[in-house]
């Protein structure tokens, strides 16, 4: 209860001051993880993150706090999934579509083959899980990178999709590894395995695409006749997210991709959807998600201990050659410039689901043993880009957008595409720069 009334105060004195520092290097997810940092060093909060003497590993033994992190993302990946139209997003699918397409998969294979060689500790699958954890971005971090003005709209638009679909994408990855990881584990039982994230997926998709439709249509219905409340729009869209979620894990689906399906297919079934969609983002969506960052914090106060100049190494290159290499690997032949597509592959914020991603694969993957060390690699990489990309977003968007000032009309980069809505969080958004 305590901890709870602390992130409540936190809020309301951010918010305080939150207009006023929006021009600043100081982003809302820098404030929260720093408050968390701060708080959990001084043992003021504690949410339950047991390290166990005389080996390296550790568990949350809080099960509020876990749950409270699944239910985010699975929030999170629906709200994303949701608020891209698909008939507007076949039209911008050029530059996002290569990165989610060609970049992704490339993003993990890398991670994966540099967590293998600096990781001495994790098995060739458990490498994998670590690429699969650390590729999706998180937009939010560096807010004003998609809603600066000064950016042309088809750059921000292509980072903004690709943070919203880029998470629901590595979450499949991640269920084959792990089931990889289990076969190496456990020799004998392969068919097992392998049958179980066949059934993952396979049940979250079904799972997904029959909640979104059959929901999406019904709350539009209702809403059409008026039977419907504006609150309870909302609540039944989140209401949603978590059916999909809780129908796929009873089963034995995975509950991430059904939650993450079911966005994409109440989506193309609600015209109106990504309205409702951007209004509980906005609030609740933005409350769950400082909430998870100053958690994160305090949580990193007991891991950093234990991480190795060789996680801060794999930290450093996962943020830079890690996604950049990728990137520029993704856009060839799209007649880019050099520098849109170094701005590219630079603004891939590791946040949210990187963070949730490794804390399932810590609490419920008790046959791998690099479970704990992955969770530490998640850790100190997240830290950096929290406070790397929260420092440069603004600099670098304003530095960039000048220089696309003086490009010709008919420059790839200056192609017009339509917008859709972003995640935001708090009052970054503010930091958008002038309106042209």
């Amino acid at each position: 209860m305590v901890e709870l009334g602390i992130i409540a105060a936190i809020i309301v004195l951010y918010g305080l001051v939150s207009r006023r520092v929006a021009g600043t290097a100081v982003t809302a997810p820098m404030v929260f993880v720093g408050a968390g940092l701060l708080l959990g060093w001084s043992g003021v909060v504690d949410f339950g993150l047991e390290l166990h003497e005389g080996s390296y590993e550790f568990a949350i033994g809080n099960e509020f706090v876990l749950t409270f992190f699944e239910l985010t993302l699975v929030l999170l990946l629906f709200a994303d999934a949701a608020r891209m139209n698909l008939r507007v997003l076949r039209g911008n699918a050029e530059l996002p579509g290569r990165l989610l397409v060609i970049g992704l998969p490339l993003t993990i294979a890398l991670g994966a083959v540099l967590a293998g060689v600096l990781l001495a500790g994790l098995t060739i699958w458990e490498a994998a899980i670590v690429g699969a954890v650390l590729a999706p971005t998180d937009a939010a971090l560096g807010q004003v990178v998609v809603s600066s003005r000064l950016i042309p709209v088809r750059i921000r638009e292509a980072l903004n999709v690709e943070s919203g679909l880029n998470d629901g994408g590595s979450v499949p990855f991640l269920t084959l590894f792990i089931a990889l990881a289990a076969v190496e584990a456990t020799v004998g039982e392969t068919g097992f395995w392998i049958r179980f994230a066949v059934e993952q997926i396979g049940y979250g998709v079904a799972l997904g695409v029959g909640v979104g439709v059959v929901g999406g249509l019904l709350i539009e219905a209702a809403s059409r006749a008026g039977w419907m409340a504006g609150v309870y729009q909302q609540l039944g869209i989140a209401a949603l997210a978590v059916i999909a979620w809780a129908s796929a894990e009873v089963v034995g689906g995975n509950g991430f991709i059904a939650a993450f399906v079911a966005g994409l297919a109440a989506s193309s079934a609600v015209r109106d959807l990504g309205g409702m969609v951007a209004d509980f983002a906005e609030d609740e969506g933005q409350l769950l998600s400082l909430a998870v960052f100053f958690i994160f914090g305090a949580l990193a106060t007991k891991i950093i201990p234990e991480v190795s100049w060789q996680m801060v190494v794999f930290a450093l290159l996962a943020l830079t050659i890690v996604r950049m290499l990728p990137v520029a690997i993704s856009m060839i032949g799209t007649g880019l410039e050099a520098r849109t597509i170094a701005f590219l592959g630079w603004f891939g914020p590791r946040g949210l689901a990187s963070i949730i991603l490794a804390l399932v694969v810590l609490e419920d993957d008790a046959m791998l043993d690099g479970r704990a060390e992955i969770f530490a690699v998640m850790t100190i990489t997240v830290l950096l880009s929290v406070f790397l990309h929260g420092m440069t977003a603004g600099p670098a968007a304003k530095r960039y957008g000048r220089g696309m000032e003086e490009m010709e009309e008919d420059a790839p980069e200056m192609k017009e595409v339509v917008e859709m809505p972003t995640r935001t969080t708090a009052m970054d958004s503010d930091m958008s720069g002038p309106h042209s």
